[in-house]
């Protein structure tokens, strides 16, 4: 199975990132979800507020926010 991270802006359409061609693929859900704890403060300043985690297309969970909670 493939997981990837569909990247949204605040009202759920497609956010992309500058340079980058989409969301990173893996070959687990533990990867995937080690990656976005890696990441998600990159993908925030470039503009992405929330992800939804995709297993070969099929949504698992999301959105979840990037933003810090206040």
């Amino acid at each position: 199975m493939t997981w990837t991270w569909r990247y949204e802006g605040d009202d759920g359409s497609a956010a992309t990132i500058a340079g980058a061609a989409g969301s990173e693929s893996f070959t687990s859900q533990g990867d995937a979800e080690t990656w976005i704890g890696e990441t998600y403060r990159e993908l925030l300043e470039g503009g992405v507020v929330q992800v939804t985690l995709l297993e070969a297309g099929r949504r698992v969970y999301g959105p979840m926010s990037l933003r810090p909670v206040t």
